[in-house]
């Protein structure tokens, strides 16, 4: 039988009064603007500001939303900092992004920059020819990195389409640098059946990511030494407790999280993937998920007929950061708000990359 969710998690994350009075403001003033404004909002965003949002999605939805908002003029991202200048390279040139609160990053976009990468590709040429190298960056990274993969041939990846961006890869080049996020890299290279010994991992603090000459040759799969906080939370051991505490519950967890949890998942895939996954579940199906709790608990609140619980408690803080008044200030400031602005020379070379991901996926 299905739980509620105070029964499995404490203090919930609920929209409180005042988030309600922000959210009557926000469609007031979105009904004011009419087609002019379109609001994003990523699915680990708080309860409140999701439900403001005229497109939800994950990063790539997200992404392929901005390329075709219609009559749009202003685009208000509710998400973190790298997917805000995604939207900005692929908008219109009549159009703005506007991102309710700029101090969203995201510590895993920051543990690769154009510095250290540069010279990591540097060094993979002493000993490979970088022409067979496809250089692929996950959409969690700074717009710099997106325009270098642009400028060498490469592309954009996402959690939902990186299966299809190796058989795009791989029908270019023969082998794959894979940054910033090792694990997604890692879990999407196992499934694709690279051998243990074509993968290494690339530290970039070390002299040719600490590997010898012998095994960058040999590597079919170059992956970046970085991570994301939310999902490698999750262990083995969480993931055998929750089982003990509910028997016949179902493991789903993103491919943002290690190795060893992927292992013993039932079902590994994106957000849109966990959310379809959900809508699919029968009434007093029970299933355990490993990624950010706001969106855990939304599907909870959602689908009151079936367990939704997370295997622990893990937040996102920078999506955490953007609230219903932080919204309602920007669409109240719009003409005053400042837009966000992408370097010219980045943004053409990331756009490259990142339409070579939306023709890739379809």
């Amino acid at each position: 039988m299905a739980g509620t969710l105070d029964q499995v998690m404490p203090s919930p994350i609920r929209i409180e009064e005042d988030e309600q009075e922000n959210i009557a403001r926000i469609k007031e003033l979105k009904a004011q603007y009419g087609e002019r404004v379109i609001v994003l909002a990523h699915h680990y965003q708080r309860l409140g500001v999701h439900a403001c949002g005229d497109v939800t999605g994950d990063s790539y939805a997200l992404c392929k939303a901005a390329a075709n908002t219609g009559k749009a003029r202003d685009i208000i991202f509710c998400g973190v900092r790298f997917m805000v200048t995604s939207a900005a390279t692929l908008c219109r040139n009549d159009q703005q992004v506007y991102h309710p609160d700029r101090n969203a990053g995201c510590p895993m976009a920051d543990m690769a920059n154009l510095p250290q990468v540069l010279r990591s590709w540097l060094e993979l040429g002493e000993f490979v020819d970088t022409r067979q190298v496809i250089p692929v960056v996950y959409m969690n990274s700074d717009l710099d990195l997106k325009a270098f993969c642009g400028e060498r041939n490469g592309i954009v990846c996402t959690s939902s389409n990186a299966r299809k961006v190796f058989d795009w890869s791989f029908a270019r080049g023969k082998k794959i640098f894979f940054f910033p996020d090792e694990h997604l890299g890692r879990n999407t290279a196992n499934a694709y059946g690279i051998a243990r010994d074509e993968i290494i991992l690339w530290d970039p603090h070390q002299v040719h990511g600490g590997h010898s000459a012998q095994a960058i040759e040999k590597a079919r799969v170059i992956l970046w030494k970085g991570y994301c906080h939310v999902h490698t939370r999750y262990t083995v051991d969480m993931v055998h407790e929750v089982r003990a505490r509910h028997p016949g519950i179902k493991i789903v967890v993103h491919p943002e999280c290690t190795e060893d949890v992927v292992k013993i998942a039932d079902a590994v895939g994106s957000t849109n993937f966990i959310q379809e996954y959900v809508r699919k579940m029968k009434p007093g199906d029970k299933v355990a998920i490993g990624t950010e709790v706001n969106m855990i608990h939304r599907m909870s609140v959602q689908n009151p007929d079936r367990l939704v619980i997370p295997i622990v408690r893990s937040l996102c803080p920078n999506m955490f950061k953007i609230s219903t008044r932080d919204l309602r200030d920007c669409l109240e400031q719009l003409d005053t708000w400042e837009p966000v602005k992408v370097d010219p020379r980045e943004q053409h070379f990331a756009k490259l990359a990142l339409d070579n991901m939306l023709a890739c996926a379809g």
